[in-house]
């Protein structure tokens, strides 16, 4: 008998920007339901990035989606009595929840300023290819990268 079929959740387009990786984002960044608040802080991070003149804002948070998400990633299987870390592929939504995930997990983790600050900085980073998320993603990589050997136990 096959696995039933993924429910897939239809999400509304933010109003602002009409994109639904940025509803989806906002929904990554609510806490305790106060979907409000969270839509405040991302699109005050997106006016910080817009009056540091770094670009579209819409652009640089897609870029900074684009650079964090891992295109590989190790996964336990135990085989013999041993667990190995295997590599595989990430399919695209997991990359972009895995990159969703690590910018605001590095945004919250900034102590001193407002959280929509530290967005803003996190997201003209990550679309640099540089900072903390950005570092996870090549740390990531190479674990698969090391445990290649591992790589025929992928099933």
């Amino acid at each position: 008998m096959r696995r039933a079929h993924k429910k897939i959740d239809r999400l509304v387009p933010d109003l602002r920007y009409d994109s639904k990786k940025v509803a989806q984002f906002v929904n990554y960044l609510m806490l305790d339901g106060k979907k409000s608040i969270a839509i405040k802080i991302l699109y005050d991070a997106f006016d910080i990035i817009e009056e540091k003149g770094k670009g579209k804002a819409i652009e640089v948070f897609l870029g900074a989606l684009k650079n964090v998400g891992p295109d590989m990633e190790v996964k336990s299987r135990r085989v013999g009595g041993a667990n190995y870390q295997v590599p595989i592929p990430v399919s695209p939504e997991r990359k972009l929840a895995l990159a969703m995930r690590w910018i605001i997990k590095f945004a919250r983790d900034g102590k001193g300023k407002a959280m929509s600050e530290k967005l803003a900085t996190i997201l003209l980073d990550s679309s640099n290819n540089e900072g903390s998320a950005v570092k996870k993603r090549e740390d990531t990589h190479k674990m698969a990268e090391a445990n290649k050997a591992f790589a025929h136990f992928a099933w």
